[in-house]
């Protein structure tokens, strides 16, 4: 297995072009070659440097990034593919963490799944199948409005009246549930599983993410876009359209 693998012209079918970067060459090699052998196109870095520069400069369907890495480690990876890079490519956190409070880290920093080493070879593809599966039945690219506010979900650009706004992965995440479901109501407990699936954090986290998303999008402006439905939800509305 080389350190760099361009990828392929064409992929067979129902398969996918995947982001490896593990630096533990045992584990690398396993889950390259199998996955390979799977179908899909296989893209490989051992450090972090060298992941970040591949995942924002090439497509993926999903990035399987390791936690410890040389260069820059993958949470700080996982936050610049999100944050500075603006790329939704699904991301699939592989490593020795298991505790509770370390998958909803990685979650917070823009992972889409999480899987504990060590693993079934198996549960890995067939996570990343469900990644691939979720990411396509989505819009590729949509623009979502409210008001005048908008969210590009291919460059996860987020504006209000023209200006750039800056969210954190999960402000994102909520941002783009809520736009999606506008003006309709989103309980407590769906904004909460479609983030963190089963792993459900503390009862202040949620308000907490939900409160730093008002600071960036409500407070700046003179009208108000994101109610609080006490004991029901929370609503992304304009009342002057509603």
């Amino acid at each position: 297995m080389r350190e760099l693998v361009e990828m392929r012209s064409k992929l067979p079918d129902n398969a996918g072009r995947l982001l490896l970067v593990e630096d533990h060459q045992d584990i690398a090699e396993m889950v390259y070659d199998y996955l390979e052998e799977c179908g899909y196109a296989m893209d490989y870095a051992a450090d972090g440097i060298t992941g970040l520069h591949l995942a924002v400069t090439n497509s993926y369907d999903v990035i399987i990034l390791d936690l410890m890495l040389p260069g820059i480690d993958g949470l700080e990876l996982c936050r610049k593919v999100r944050t500075e890079a603006r790329r939704a490519t699904p991301i699939l956190m592989l490593t020795a963490r298991d505790t509770l409070e370390d998958k909803i880290t990685g979650l917070d920093f823009g992972a889409d799944d999480y899987v504990v080493k060590p693993f079934e070879i198996a549960e890995l593809e067939a996570r990343v199948r469900a990644l691939i599966r979720r990411q396509r039945g989505q819009v590729s690219a949509e623009l979502l409005t409210v008001g005048d506010l908008t969210l590009d979900t291919g460059t996860l650009d987020v504006r209000r009246g023209g200006t750039l706004l800056s969210l954190s992965p999960i402000g994102l995440k909520i941002l783009t549930i809520l736009m999606r479901a506008s003006p309709r109501l989103v309980s407590r407990s769906d904004i909460e599983r479609e983030i963190w699936g089963d792993m459900l954090p503390d009862s202040d986290t949620l308000r907490s993410h939900l409160y730093n998303l008002r600071k960036v999008i409500d407070r700046p402006f003179s009208k108000q876009l994101l109610y609080t439905i006490q004991g029901a939800g929370y609503r992304l509305v304009d009342a002057d359209e509603a």
